[in-house]
């Protein structure tokens, strides 16, 4: 039998060249199958698309483009209920494509489109996080606090570069610029942590930032969140301890922790900058000082 296939396209990822790639795609798509074809064209556009099509009963939800128009879609399928839930497919057509990578999907667009309509599912798990602003948010591979919300910041600013090097200028900046500490106490099911933090991220898949190991251990089907922290250092040692974030042996580094979760709790003075899947929560003038996350196993199947 054949599934229905939503295909939810961000036409602005990869700072507007993902049209180019899209094109290229119809040929695959019409010899594989049919896809109902929407556009975003506004922020969380694709989270309001990809409820509406699990509501109008669509099989599939493919989200092309890049981190965030993942997120956004994942937002859209966490609102409905798991039985009714459709699966998750994604085309990496965007800068950083850290989740496609995570999830073991193909990074050529062209091979990802045709695991959409021949692909297998598998369940990965999914985490939920909620502010003391009232915010509640799904997110699919990393939230970052501190550092990597103000590199995702600057990443949004870097309008000549794209890909790696362009996060890897943002990190160069936010060293530079923004390297205040954060006072964080650190509640977890397994341990509690108080001290001043430079960069922390909750990890359900290994790399962000486009190919940075943030947290080499984390999977996003082992039923456990992972966490990344690089205590307070110097702007010299942060730019020592960032070659090993980008292979993944950081761990050596006195100043990283490297742990696992299923629940955290965390407060911190002064407020907390953060992203999530590249998406800005709270940016330069954040008010956020508590935030809560858990994890939901096998929460979505995602067709690899």
């Amino acid at each position: 039998m054949s599934r229905r296939v939503k295909l939810i396209f961000n036409p602005h990822a990869d700072r507007g060249r993902a049209w180019d790639i899209a094109a290229s795609l119809q040929s695959v798509i019409e010899r594989l199958g049919e896809g109902s074809w929407a556009a975003t064209e506004y922020p969380t556009h694709a989270t309001e698309l990809a409820k509406e099509a699990a509501e109008d009963g669509f099989d599939i939800v493919a989200a092309l483009g890049g981190d965030g128009t993942v997120h956004e879609v994942v937002n859209g399928l966490m609102q409905i209920p798991a039985d009714r839930r459709p699966m998750l497919a994604a085309v990496p057509i965007g800068s950083g494509n850290d989740f496609c990578a995570n999830a073991g999907l193909p990074l050529s667009p062209e091979e990802a489109m045709q695991r959409v309509f021949n692909g297998e599912p598998r369940p990965i798990d999914i985490g939920v996080m909620q502010d003391d602003t009232g915010r509640t948010e799904y997110w699919d591979n990393t939230v970052g606090i501190g550092f990597g919300a103000f590199v995702t910041l600057y990443s949004y600013r870097s309008a000549h570069l794209q890909g790696f090097t362009m996060y890897l200028w943002s990190v160069i900046l936010t060293i530079l610029r923004n390297h205040d500490p954060l006072h964080m106490k650190i509640i977890t099911d397994a341990e509690t942590i108080e001290c001043d933090v430079q960069y922390f991220v909750l990890a359900n898949g290994a790399r962000e930032g486009g190919g940075f190991l943030v947290a080499p251990e984390a999977r996003n089907d082992d039923g456990l969140m992972n966490y990344a922290m690089i205590e307070h250092v110097s702007r010299l040692m942060m730019f020592r301890i960032i070659p090993e974030v980008m292979k993944g042996t950081h761990e050596r580094f006195k100043p990283v922790r490297l742990g696992t979760f299923k629940e955290v709790r965390i407060t911190s003075d002064p407020p907390m900058a953060i992203h999530a899947d590249g998406e800005i929560l709270a940016g330069f003038t954040s008010q956020v000082r508590e935030v809560s996350a858990r994890l939901i196993p096998g929460a979505l199947k995602v067709v690899t």
